[in-house]
């Protein structure tokens, strides 16, 4: 087993040979967190580890002549106001007003695989060999609550799962006003704190500031995940970078409101916390009644930041992801939204979908305005019957045609919201967030469905599983517009709001459920404006998620590289869209757009019949290359970070195979330069021993691919390869880029 308990010091050791983890049990019966770090031996006892001191103003949690404080010990799970004034991870209120508990060691389980947490997603084991899991309850004599501290400790990655239940057996109710899901402690503040924030466009830029005294917090109170901040946050050693130095990642399985806190008290001591956000949540517990926080996935990496996300990379790829899609490549689709936005016909989408077949495309995606009265986003949203003028055989005629073509079929939809102009709407204005006599505020012209309430996900279930049974289709794109304002339930007890926006996305993954049951071959990708939801709880519904609305080739080098921190690239929705850009109105090679793509799910954005000779020649080039390439890029590979786009002018990445035996590499620049200085790209993760066959791709049918030279590993990632400034200048010269290939000679 890789969880070891000494009964006679009360300690807990999680350790994989790769991490280890240490409790003990204190003695007011509280949890202390000795050690988290690099694998250490076993030994009967860590106890030596704790410290502690009088100090002024200090409180004491045991009789006298004792000394141990809550204030200055790390603690597994701390509540506020017995001595310990930093900020908790549990809160109860209680019929009598105190909001101060005591939860005591009560009995410990430790067992082989891992539970679920259904219907809240985490990640699982296909056998019970994979992973060791302990349960330590803890118990609240005063209220008569038991909390379940939950361990899953993977024996393949430096990982270890956390979270919380609470199960009430007392008489009178409570209230947990606060119920993070894990609580992390170090015993120093030499940390840089790395985040990923950003908002539409620009979502998961890399940030980084170093700790100080007080709190550092990155939050979302946005109903989502949000733009904003992703449900993510890593603390590195000041001289960590990508390939070596210590680094701690705290991933948050959830898709909803959430809080991620570091706060270092002044003393140095450092305390991470994560969880659902408190505010706008109240969770009533009557006796017998339970409630589960969602899971934090904690990597720890010796080997720098690139080590700590290819274990997410791994684990999520793996381990989180379910279904038929989890070990599949995935297909080259053509999405026709930039291509015609709202003002399409049957005539046109046959047209754009035929072309992209001639081109080696495998998928066609018809996006908004096939439903309803939807010719514009003022109208019909919610309304999930066939908009008959456009298309007159529906969907499933459509469908049909597309497949005869030899092209599977896809389909967009936005189930969790609703126009007020819409047929939905008129029937069910109940079934709409929003605070009785306050405005209800919009956002792009809609409104949000409540889907804390089981018949709005049931309505929604019935409508558009009745358009799918109906076709034939093999893709969906769920789309999510808008962050939630007034949130309130109509017709919910009053008590019962606080639990409205957790219930809500409880919801969402009723629904994911039902669908991916019911069509368990379709492949989902999730949208929200673009990536304004892609955390990892969307990942164990929908594969992949659309990344960012953005698809500027440039401003996606940013975005993907912050977003592969946690994220696994064959998650990452990346598309090559027309130019001038509809976001950004730049005009960039097509080779760099395709460069960029690559590095994701790949496909297109535009109508190909738009496109020129030698531009659809590079097309049918690109689609080529992908075919070749992508088990390696999506599945296979490990991902390397070889040059950080927010530092300077370029950007470089690579994937290679687990056996080392090929990989691809791409270079790409922003701005050219004049009488430039010599540029080279050095490699990692190759075999120093094995000889490599270097090829150039150019991506130009002309070109093709051109052998750059024969060279060992050794000198590849410690020399590196010089890059030929005429062949950026060829492919664009200002936001140029360069591809190679590799394999064992």
């Amino acid at each position: 087993m890789s969880i070891i308990y000494h009964e006679s010091a009360r300690e807990f050791h999680l350790t994989n040979g790769k991490v280890s983890y240490i409790m003990e049990i204190m003695e007011n019966g509280q949890m202390e967190q000795l050690y988290y770090g690099k694998a250490v031996k076993d030994r009967e006892s860590f106890h030596h580890l704790h410290e502690e001191m009088m100090r002024s103003l200090m409180a004491v949690s045991i009789p006298e002549p004792g000394i141990l404080s809550m204030q200055y010990t790390k603690q597994e799970y701390p509540a506020y106001g017995t001595g310990d004034y930093r900020m908790p991870a549990v809160t109860v209120s209680q019929k009598n007003g105190s909001r101060i508990s005591n939860f005591v060691y009560q009995s410990y389980e430790i067992f082989a695989g891992k539970k679920s947490i259904a219907p809240l997603p985490s990640t699982y084991v296909e056998a019970d060999v994979e992973a060791d899991t302990l349960e330590i309850t803890l118990h609240d004599e005063v209220t008569d609550t038991d909390l379940v501290l939950s361990y899953t400790i993977y024996n393949d990655f430096a990982a270890i799962t956390r979270s919380a239940r609470f199960l009430h057996k007392g008489k009178d109710a409570i209230v947990l006003d606060r119920a993070l899901s894990a609580c992390v402690e170090f015993n120093d503040m030499d940390f840089e704190m790395i985040h990923l924030s950003g908002a539409w466009a620009r979502e998961r830029y890399v940030k980084t500031r170093k700790l100080e005294m007080g709190l550092q917090t990155v939050q979302s109170l946005r109903g989502a995940s949000s733009s904003e901040h992703n449900p993510f946050l890593a603390l590195k050693r000041p001289n960590t970078d990508e390939q070596q130095g210590e680094v701690y990642g705290f991933s948050f399985v959830y898709s909803g409101n959430f809080i991620a806190q570091v706060e270092v008290n002044t003393h140095d001591m450092t305390r991470v916390t994560m969880g659902i956000h408190p505010e706008m949540f109240s969770w009533e517990l009557n006796a017998g009644e339970s409630f589960q926080t969602p899971e934090v996935v904690m990597v720890y990496s010796d080997q720098g930041m690139n080590k700590m996300s290819q274990t997410y990379h791994r684990l999520y790829k793996t381990r989180l992801v379910k279904g038929e899609w989890r070990d599949k490549s995935r297909p080259i689709l053509l999405n026709n939204w930039e291509a015609t936005y709202f003002d399409f016909n049957e005539e046109k989408i046959l047209k754009i979908a035929a072309k992209a077949k001639e081109a080696g495309v495998e998928l066609f995606v018809l996006d908004d305005g096939w439903f309803g009265a939807r010719n514009d986003d003022y109208r019909g949203l919610g309304d999930w019957f066939v908009n008959l003028n456009k298309l007159p055989d529906g969907i499933k005629g459509l469908s049909e045609k597309v497949e005869a073509m030899g092209i599977k079929f896809g389909l967009w939809v936005e189930l969790e919201m609703v126009n007020k102009d819409s047929d939905l709407y008129r029937a069910h204005p109940d079934w709409v967030i929003g605070t009785p006599d306050r405005f209800e505020s919009h956002a792009r012209h809609q409104n949000i469905l409540d889907f804390s309430k089981k018949e709005v996900v049931d309505g929604i279930y019935e409508m558009i599983s009745k358009v799918i049974r109906e076709s034939k289709i093999s893709y969906i794109k769920w789309d999510m517009n808008r962050y939630m304002t007034e949130p309130f339930s109509k017709g919910m007890l009053p008590a019962d709001q606080g639990k409205m926006m957790h219930k809500y996305i409880l919801g969402v993954y009723d629904l994911y459920t039902r669908l991916t049951t019911e069509f368990p071959n379709i492949l989902f990708e999730s949208c929200a404006s673009g990536g304004a939801r892609f955390d990892p709880a969307m990942l164990a519904f929908a594969p992949q998620t659309w990344t960012s609305d953005d698809t500027d080739a440039s401003e996606r080098m940013k975005i993907q590289y912050g977003t592969s921190y946690v994220y696994p690239i064959v998650s990452m929705g990346s598309h090559v869209s027309a130019v001038p850009n509809h976001q950004m109105y730049r005009m960039t090679p097509i080779a760099t757009r395709a460069n960029v793509a690559y590095f994701g799910t790949f496909g297109y954005e535009l109508d190909l019949n738009l496109l020129g000779e030698d531009e659809m020649k590079q097309v049918v080039s690109q689609i080529e290359f992908m075919k070749k390439y992508r088990e390696l890029i999506q599945m296979d590979g490990d991902f390397y970070r070889l040059v950080n786009p927010f530092e300077g002018n370029d950007t470089a990445w690579m994937v290679v195979s687990q056996d080392k035996s090929e990989a691809v590499a791409a270079f790409y620049q922003r701005m050219n330069k004049v009488n430039a200085s010599w540029l080279r790209l050095k490699l990692e993760g190759l075999d120093p021993e094995a000889l490599y066959e270097v090829d150039y791709y150019s991506g130009r049918p002309d070109a093709g691919v051109v052998e750059v030279m024969k060279a060992y590993g050794d000198e590849l990632m410690y020399a590196g390869i010089v890059i030929d400034r005429e062949e950026l200048n060829k492919n664009g010269g200002d936001f140029g880029s360069v591809l190679y290939t590799l394999k064992k000679a």
